[in-house]
């Protein structure tokens, strides 16, 4: 088979559920006429009247179309490479889900009804639904359907539509049709070399040779599929396309999809052509039986069920695990609720193309884990475009031949980019005018226009269903509108007038160039030699000067990114992949100012994708789609924005704004840019942005474009678990400062916790482990860690429910241990017994339930034992302790992890020793310490209960 048959066929499977049955048919008698597409005389009897004798398909030809049937099989059960993610079980036979069909005319294509909007048809049913296997049915005036015309726009699915079904018939599943035989029309406008039809089929299906004689036959029931007609431009006109009935006759493609169409050539035959709403009316609407829209997923419930099939697949996230299988659920269950809303999501997802972003992004978002990650954010979403657009023309009619993608990006995305530079993502049909700019088009230009408004405008731009915004409009996905201002301004469109000019006159006169130097030649004959150089200097001085003007464009888009990368508006909101998956899944619970106005719009990732599109395998892909960066363009740019972007990172950023910094790092996929970028990193802080398995890939594989030390990596309450240390273990072995509390770490987390600390290239110095489940097994790890391990220095075991035996177990170890400076083992339930047994080698245990007489016992062993020191209280008798600071302070540092209510009782309770202390000491200079201290617990009491500390 020829390996461009199916143009389009590789595009978005999956989508829904194809059903197809065909309807036996008899050949259509025509009577004279005089009108275009008149049948010729031989043909007036029909098959009813005058009946043909019965033909018995031969063993031989049965053979020839099982073979077919396994070769058309094996072609289209091809999945492009963005569909394997959904795990090894996917395929277009097994997931599908109906979209919904409606049965339309060509008054209505020509003058669409107001009420066949988007959110109309969301929130009431499609009326005059037809399914698949009744698109050849008779019609209202009881005559047979030959010819279907099944129009959508772009991404409702129509060649994934006709993908299923001839998987369908392949698979059995259309009885009716004994032969289908589809084509690619994109194929067929290749070439506008004679071709008989017979001749066709077989430079197609060679093994079909010993059928095509048959064809013809009233008794052998054939499926013509002609997908993506607006590829061909078609003249009904007998002026234009003469009659032909001879299947053996050679005529250009188009002649022959003419005169199928006319049912001159094939008559008997049942014909489905595909195409979108603009080229409709290429076709007479004397030659078409049934008009159908493809009207997508206009039931939410239909969405739900997509969402259903796609995230619940089995190895969908690469493992089959109860709990993964329950998170997969849950991630249904919370979309389900989102769409329930009537959110604008639903509005998107009318188109199947954009359910499956949801679907790939919510993967990635998920279930991503391998380091590197395999896929960038940037990435899915020009996968995505090139799934839908991919070698795609606006109208094959024009001369032209503008790629879809490039007349997008400069339109489109024009209107995006000036949104996001005005936050703004609402727009009026002004906007859109002006956009678009209406008033300055050609001839030509304004029938691309109406082109794109029919077929494209409503896969990027959409209806608002905000209330009071309803006749505004908005991009389908948030995140579409800063992908296409990226690519706007990566692709060079957002230039000056003078830039504009400058590149057209540069390109007219590299184009002459050559003439122009012969013409000087001739001219050298008459004038001086002298006055030569002055005009190729003149010549030449003008492609020199836009050759400027680019580089300062180039410096223009790096500039744009650095600046937009680091805004300081935007330092305190969630990164970008939360923001993402809040887009999708919806916020859960009510908002917590609900009369206050939203805050402004946020664009955070607009420079991500700028960045993205730079990247190797994205400019590949948007080369398909027509929109080239050249290799030149990407260096030039990346050299333009390293200083700044770089010095830029190296001033304090929020965590939020720092793991968006990492991202764009890994969206860019320069490891050379990225390794200069990490070098400047000396400390990482990461605090309370939730680590979710894709973000720590990115930070793992960010990081080892190096192996630098990091003097400091800040993890607290970062949502960590056993596979998060798993994933960034090579990071942290290379931290001298590691802060991990306060992220639910037991003591399966322990025992790697232990590997890390064992570790010959383990330069971990410093160890906060405080507020983590680690318990008495997790202490036994680390106990083994501590007596292993010669770079710690100091260990915070703070608040980890230790009690006494997980004390002990580490006073056992401890001994073992050299290098230990500190070990913080507070709040941990501590009796006397314990802390008598750590105290000869501990340096930190306070706020731990000792009575007076253990108070007394570790006091008398509290100086210079062994080189050790104690901490346990404020007061020593009838003094005041030497570390009542430190104390305070590391309260006071950690008061934000801690319990409150649980701090205030302790603070209370060491007043209350204070005072004690101070009633019984006679000394005057000590009374005067006490109250020193104790004014300064009370303020912190204050404060706590005023809620400002």
């Amino acid at each position: 088979m020829d390996s461009t048959f199916w143009g389009r066929g590789l595009r978005m499977p999956g989508f829904y559920s194809w059903l197809w049955e065909g309807l036996e048919t008899t050949a259509r008698g025509w009577e004279p006429s005089s009108t275009p597409g008149a049948a010729p005389t031989h043909l007036v009897t029909t098959a009813k009247s005058q009946p043909r004798p019965h033909l018995c398909t031969p063993h031989y030809s049965s053979d020839a179309i099982q073979k077919h049937r396994k070769s058309l099989s094996d072609w289209f059960s091809h999945q492009p490479n963005e569909e394997r993610q959904f795990g090894p079980s996917f395929s277009l036979d097994t997931i599908h889900v109906d979209p919904v069909i409606r049965e339309s005319s060509l008054e209505e294509i020509l003058k669409p009804s107001p009420d066949l909007t988007i959110l109309n048809q969301l929130q009431s049913p499609c009326s005059r639904t037809i399914s698949l296997q009744n698109l050849f049915d008779a019609d209202a005036c009881g005559q047979q359907v030959k010819n279907v015309v099944l129009y959508g726009t772009v991404g409702t699915g129509k060649s994934t539509l006709i993908k299923k079904m001839v998987v369908d018939w392949c698979h059995g599943r259309l009885p009716r049709f004994e032969l289908v035989i589809p084509f690619s029309c994109e194929d067929l406008s290749q070439s506008n070399v004679p071709i008989s039809l017979r001749r066709l089929i077989t430079k197609k299906y060679l093994h079909l040779k010993d059928v095509v004689p048959l064809l013809g036959s009233a008794n052998l029931k054939v499926l013509i599929i002609l997908n993506g007609m607006e590829w061909l431009n078609l003249d009904f006109q007998l002026s234009g396309t003469e009659l032909c009935c001879d299947p053996n006759e050679a005529v250009p493609p188009s002649a022959i999809v003419v005169n199928l169409l006319r049912k001159y050539l094939l008559p008997e035959a049942s014909i489905i052509v595909t195409t979108r709403p603009s080229a409709v009316r290429r076709i007479p609407s004397k030659y078409v039986g049934r008009y159908a829209e493809i009207c997508g997923f206009s039931n939410t419930n239909l969405q739900k069920q997509y969402f259903q099939m796609r995230l619940s697949q089995p190895g969908c996230d690469g493992s089959g695990s109860s709990s993964n299988s329950e998170e997969r659920d849950n991630l249904v269950e919370m979309l389900s609720r989102n769409l329930e809303r009537h959110n604008q999501i639903a509005a998107a997802c009318f188109l199947p193309s954009y359910c499956w972003l949801v679907c790939t992004t919510l993967h990635f978002l998920y279930f991503t884990k391998s380091v590197p990650p395999s896929q960038t954010l940037t990435g899915i979403y020009t996968s995505f475009l090139r799934l839908n657009f991919s070698g795609e023309i606006l109208d094959s009619t024009d001369p032209t031949n503008v790629s879809m993608m490039k007349y997008v990006a400069k339109t489109v995305g024009k209107l995006a980019h000036e949104g996001v530079m005005s936050r703004q993502t609402c727009f009026s049909d002004e906007d859109l005018e002006k956009c678009f700019e209406v008033e300055m088009k050609t001839e030509g230009e304004l029938n691309l226009l109406n082109v794109f408004r029919t077929d494209v405008f409503g896969f990027f731009l959409t209806p608002c269903v905000q209330t009071g915004k309803e006749h505004t409009f908005v991009f389908t996905i948030p995140a579409m509108q800063e992908y296409l201002a990226a690519l706007y301004v990566v692709l060079g469109e957002k230039k000056t007038l003078t830039q504009r000019v400058g590149k057209e006159v540069s390109e007219v006169i590299s184009k002459v160039s050559e003439d122009v130097t012969l013409v000087l030649s001739i001219v050298s004959k008459v004038l001086p030699l002298r006055i030569l150089p002055l005009l190729f200097g003149l010549l030449k001085m003008f492609p020199r000067f836009f050759s400027r003007l680019s580089g300062k464009d180039r410096d223009t888009i790096a500039r744009t990114m650095a600046v937009e990368m680091f805004k300081e508006e935007d330092y305190f909101n969630d990164d970008v992949l939360d923001q993402i998956n809040s887009s999708i899944l919806g916020v859960e619970g009510p908002l917590h100012y609900p009369d206050e106005a939203p805050d402004d719009e946020v664009f955070e990732l607009f420079p991500i994708f700028m960045g993205g599109l730079l990247s190797r395998r994205n400019r590949a892909l948007l080369e398909q789609l027509g929109c080239s960066i050249k290799n030149l363009a990407a260096f030039e740019i990346a050299n333009a924005m390293k200083k700044t972007m770089i010095r830029n990172s190296r001033k304090w950023l929020p965590p939020s704004e720092l793991m968006d910094y990492l991202v764009f790092l890994h969206e860019f996929q320069n490891e050379r840019f990225t390794a200069e970028a990490i070098r400047s990193l000396r400390a990482i802080n990461l605090s309370s942005v939730k680590m979710t398995p894709l973000k720590c890939s990115i930070l793992a594989s960010v990081m080892g474009t190096t192996s630098h030390e990091v003097e400091e990596l800040n993890l607290s309450s970062c949502h960590l678990d056993v596979s998060s240390l798993q994933t960034l273990f090579p990071v942290l072995l290379r931290c001298r400062k590691l802060h991990l509390q306060l992220n639910s770490l037991g003591p399966e987390a322990c025992r790697e916790i232990r590997d890390l600390l064992l570790h010959d290239k383990c330069v971990v110095s410093t160890l906060r482990l405080s507020d983590n489940p680690v318990t008495e097994q997790g202490a036994k790890y680390l106990a083994e860690a501590i007596a292993g391990n010669r770079s710690l220095t100091h260990l915070s075991l703070l608040h980890t429910s230790l009690g006494n035996q997980g004390l002990e177990v580490i006073t056992q170890h401890l001994a073992q241990n050299q290098h230990l400076k500190e070990l913080d083992v507070g709040y941990n339930s501590v009796t006397d017994e314990a802390a008598l047994g750590l105290v000869e080698v501990a340096k930190s245990l306070y706020f731990n339930d000792i009575s007076d007489e253990g108070k007394r016992a570790l006091h008398a062993l509290r100086r210079d034992r062994d080189g050790v020191q104690v901490l346990v209280f404020l007061t020593v008798g009838t003094d005041v302790s030497d570390y009542w600071a430190f104390i305070l302070s590391v309260v006071k540092k950690n008061l934000p992890n801690w319990d409150r209510e649980r701090v205030q009782q302790h603070l209370s309770l060491l007043l209350q020793d204070l005072e004690c202390s101070r009633r019984q000491t006679g000394n005057p200079w000590k009374k005067a310490k006490f109250l020193w201290v104790e004014n300064e617990v009370k303020k912190m009491l204050v404060k706590m209960q005023q809620g400002t500390l």
